[in-house]
């Protein structure tokens, strides 16, 4: 169970009132609004304290930055490969393939991730 505080609040308040997927150091920008004197340190601990208990997604992307999500359901996301832009998409999740992969390999499948990448409408 994590400890509240008003640190740990605040990131979280941040997290959840955008729609963007945000990277810890705009997190940090928007949190020092609020509380001054936080370090980004203590912004990294608190998002990775939220991410493992569930309460957040950290997002790992292969070369880049983590992002964090404030969706914790499975869903679909899209990337702009110029400008960096990630959204959720309102797309149902086809669950259908984790039973077809589980079934082909034996393996146990918690959670699917699928990310669209291409251009977003202003970077065409």
């Amino acid at each position: 169970m994590s400890r509240k505080s008003k640190q740990r609040d605040t990131i979280l308040k941040v997290v959840m009132n955008t729609d963007t997927h945000p990277r810890a150091d705009w997190i940090y920008e928007q949190v020092k609004k609020e509380i001054p004197h936080i370090s980004l340190g203590t912004v990294y601990r608190n998002l990775k304290a939220l991410a493992e208990s569930g309460e957040i997604l950290q997002l790992e992307i292969a070369g880049e930055t983590r992002r964090y999500d404030r969706n914790t359901d499975s869903h679909y996301h899209f990337r702009c490969r110029k400008c960096g832009l990630m959204l959720d998409l309102d797309e149902p999740v086809d669950h259908t393939i984790e039973d077809r992969i589980a079934g082909k390999t034996g393996f146990k499948i918690n959670r699917q991730r699928v990310e669209l990448t291409g251009l977003c409408r202003e970077c065409q």
